[in-house]
């Protein structure tokens, strides 16, 4: 009998990935910590862990959240932050 999909390591990778291009068409950092939860996971699965769905998803849930929560802290904008122009895309430098 052969493995569900989901204990397939590039499953989770494929998946990642797209979900790291509909955050780059969707921006905004609400896609990213899933991508990079599913890629962790598919890591994960190609290591050696085998466990079944529900444990999978648990690890995919901790693991995305993580990753957005450490996203957010490194990359997106601190409380009280502004963004200022300093120039202009149609100024001649």
């Amino acid at each position: 009998m052969p493995e569900p999909f989901w204990m397939e390591w590039w499953v989770w990778v494929v998946c990642g990935f797209a979900l790291g291009i509909v955050e780059i068409l969707v921006p905004g950092f609400i896609f990213v910590g899933f991508a990079i939860g599913a890629v962790l996971t598919g890591a994960l699965i190609g290591l050696g862990l085998e466990a079944g769905l529900p444990v999978l998803l648990l690890v995919f849930a901790v693991l995305s959240l993580v990753a957005w929560l450490l996203t957010r802290r490194f990359v997106g904008r601190w409380r009280g932050q502004v963004k200022i122009w300093d120039r202009d895309i149609n100024d001649n430098d």
